[in-house]
């Protein structure tokens, strides 16, 4: 799978885990050139706490379109250690 926003390349791996229709990538597979750690952070009941980041590429910014869970509740684990998208960010394979 590949995650792509202003027609770059910002994550791939072939080991996602889908949860709610999103798709989670390790966090080793992402490109820190292009992330900035938010400041917003938003609570799922049955996921936690989840914190944000914005992507800049290519001159672009697409604020808070990447988030993950620091600390996922027990039923979460599974997304421990990994990044979905938003905002426009496209997921293909």
């Amino acid at each position: 799978m590949k995650a792509l926003w202003n027609g770059v390349v910002i994550a791939e791996s072939n080991d996602t885990v889908v949860v709610e229709e999103n798709h989670y990538f390790p966090i080793s597979s992402i490109n820190n050139d292009y992330f900035i750690p938010g400041e917003i952070h938003t609570t799922c009941e049955w996921k936690g706490e989840a914190s944000y980041y914005s992507l800049s590429v290519i001159g672009k910014l697409n604020v808070d379109a990447a988030w993950f869970y620091p600390r996922p509740k027990a039923a979460a684990r599974e997304i421990k250690n990994r990044i979905a998208f938003w905002k426009g960010v496209e997921i293909t394979d």
